[in-house]
């Protein structure tokens, strides 16, 4: 075979980056804040709950859209924290986590040509998943501004649409930045998709882990909006148990259907002992939601004022798991994935250099920033910021 087997839709996209600096961190033994991933479990109830239900022989297949009792409790949790009502029947579809609900959304709305709207700095999968449907990535850049949170410019926004653009592809609270999306700037974003007849793929998993005085709303709850989003979110981040990839789809039956379409040639369905104990999650009581935001705020906090006494400037996030931090006041002369490469064995720690979440046309953009993650226990965020505070 002379030419290389791999599809021409996946040609520029190389081994994900959290894969390459995780196997750092093994190597190096340092302290791994790249992946956002906790080090600690989730609530004991919920994790009972799955293990009796692997020891009673819940095994097997679900139902395509998912258990219906978790569909039922993904409707009562719409509706008890965002004013949100979906049809626990016809509108809502339980997926192999967030990621699989993004790529069938995308792969079952996209032709050839199509172009998709995005926010940058961007989750690494976006991409690739455009790239297969097919489609082109537009992206708007945010920037940091003055007041200490990144946002986007409207003229650069209004410039990304054209008569191709077929979707928006929505993060907030967003991964890296931290951003919680405003209700004017969502506004902004409505009123293009609404005048431009688009849809809204809205990627929510951090919608409980907010801080300060940052209020997460769902795009879908603004005028015009619930008929052309599909909101996307999943129990791995709000129950700490990122391996049980239980995610979901709400949205209007007809972009439900679109999204099972292409859904059901990936997994079919999975995970039923993990979708009974996810449903039981959803139904634990406000406190522990409000809990679980205040825990990592601290922690957030913690790493926050280590970074900028370590020399450097972080930008300290509204939300989600973590934080980017400019490298060019202390070291000027590295960019942030050499920059990135060093720090493990300079100091044992692991960051994510953020050039790499940019748009190829748009790297320069990052090349000064890296993100590290603070969902860790707070004694690993503590030595961590040890690490970085006494680094010379």
């Amino acid at each position: 075979m002379t030419n290389s087997p791999l599809a021409h839709r996946l040609e520029g996209f190389g081994a994900s980056i959290f894969a390459e600096m995780t196997a750092l961190a093994v190597q190096t033994g340092a302290i791994n804040l790249g992946q956002g991933f906790p080090d600690y479990d989730g609530p004991p109830e919920v994790l009972r709950i799955a293990q009796e239900q692997i020891a009673l022989g819940n095994n097997q297949y679900p139902p395509g859209i998912g258990v219906a009792d978790l569909r039922q409790a993904v409707s009562v949790h719409q509706k008890r924290f965002w004013g949100l009502e979906y049809d626990p029947n016809s509108e809502i579809l339980i997926t192999v986590g967030a990621s699989e609900a993004i790529a069938a959304s995308l792969l079952g709305l996209l032709n050839d040509g199509d172009e998709v709207v995005v926010f940058e700095p961007l989750f690494d999968t976006y991409a690739g998943l455009t790239s297969l449907g097919g489609a082109v990535l537009k992206p708007v850049t945010l920037r940091p501004q003055p007041d200490g949170r990144y946002t986007f410019d409207e003229t650069e926004l209004a410039q990304a649409f054209s008569s191709k653009t077929r979707v928006i592809l929505l993060n907030s609270p967003h991964n890296p930045t931290g951003t919680v999306f405003t209700t004017e700037e969502l506004s902004i974003i409505a009123r293009q998709a609404i005048e431009r007849d688009l849809i809204v793929i809205s990627d929510e998993v951090y919608e409980h882990l907010v801080f300060d005085n940052a209020v997460h709303v769902p795009i879908a709850t603004l005028p015009g909006m619930h008929e052309r989003t599909i909101t996307i979110s999943s129990g791995g981040k709000s129950f700490n148990v990122t391996g049980w990839k239980i995610g979901w789809a709400c949205a209007p039956a007809h972009l439900v259907n679109a999204v099972r379409m292409a859904k059901q040639l990936f997994t079919f369905a999975g995970g039923t002992p993990f979708q009974v104990a996810i449903t039981a999650g959803l139904r634990l009581p406000d406190e522990y939601f409000s809990t679980l935001a205040a825990d990592l705020q601290e922690k957030r906090d913690m790493l926050t004022n280590a970074l900028s006494a370590a020399g450097f400037v972080p930008i300290k996030p509204e939300g989600t798991y973590f934080i980017t931090a400019d490298i060019s006041n202390r070291w000027p002369h590295l960019n942030s994935l050499e920059f990135c490469q060093q720090l493990p064995h300079a100091c044992g720690v692991v960051a994510i250099p953020a050039s790499v979440l940019y748009h190829p046309t748009h790297a320069t953009e990052g090349t000064h920033l890296v993100r590290f993650a603070f969902c860790k226990q707070l004694s690993t965020i503590h030595e961590a910021s040890e690490r970085l505070v006494n680094w010379k």
